[in-house]
């Protein structure tokens, strides 16, 4: 035979696993992506049919400055770790609260408009089908955005109380890919709620 023989001892893979917190938070989004697309499925396939009203071009008023403070806190979210992987705690700290502040603001306008459609509008949950859609899948998002603003705020705290280093950025990027997620969601929510929906 003339081909080359090669022991196995001559191959060296260097294979580099990613870590375990990162391929589990890519599986919790995975499962979050597949909910989300259910309900996104469900208000699509209802938008339109409700009997009664209010229709949603009658009551939705587009949230583009919310949308815009959720969508800035990725990019304080991205340069807060990056700040972290360099060891400037201050900085990470900082960015670390303009991502609060910007989620907090998003919530805060969520709940005024839900305020507004209940009240002055008279949209509940159980109003018409529209209601039902409209209050499961923006209030699915919420959930979502409510889970992310305690994560980050305990974050906060510890970074507070001066147990956050710069050791611990990879840590706070897979932190950071849950709230990317839930900005990603926005994007889709915003887009069938406000833009096809209406």
């Amino acid at each position: 035979m003339n081909a080359t023989s090669m022991t196995v001892a001559e191959l060296e893979i260097n294979w580099d696993r990613p870590g375990r917190g990162r391929v589990g938070m890519f599986g919790l989004i995975a499962a979050e992506a597949a909910i989300f697309t259910i309900f996104v499925v469900a208000y699509l396939f209802y938008v339109g049919k409700s009997l009664t009203g209010p229709l949603p071009k009658d009551v939705l008023s587009v949230p583009i400055f919310y949308t815009i403070c959720l969508l800035s806190s990725s990019l304080t979210i991205h340069l807060a770790a990056k700040s972290l992987r360099r060891g400037s705690v201050r900085g990470f700290g900082i960015l670390w609260f303009a991502t609060i502040a910007l989620g907090a603001a998003f919530l805060y306008g969520t709940a005024t408009e839900w305020h507004r459609l209940i009240y002055q509008e008279g949209l509940t949950i159980s109003t018409s089908l529209f209601g039902t859609t409209y209050y499961s899948l923006v209030g699915l998002h919420g959930f979502h955005v409510v889970v992310g603003l305690v994560g980050l705020s305990i974050v906060m705290a510890l970074m507070l109380l001066g147990n956050v280093r710069s050791d611990h950025a990879d840590r706070v990027e897979v932190l950071s890919l849950y709230w990317h997620f839930v900005d990603a969601v926005w994007v889709v929510v915003f887009t069938v709620v406000y833009v096809v929906g209406r």
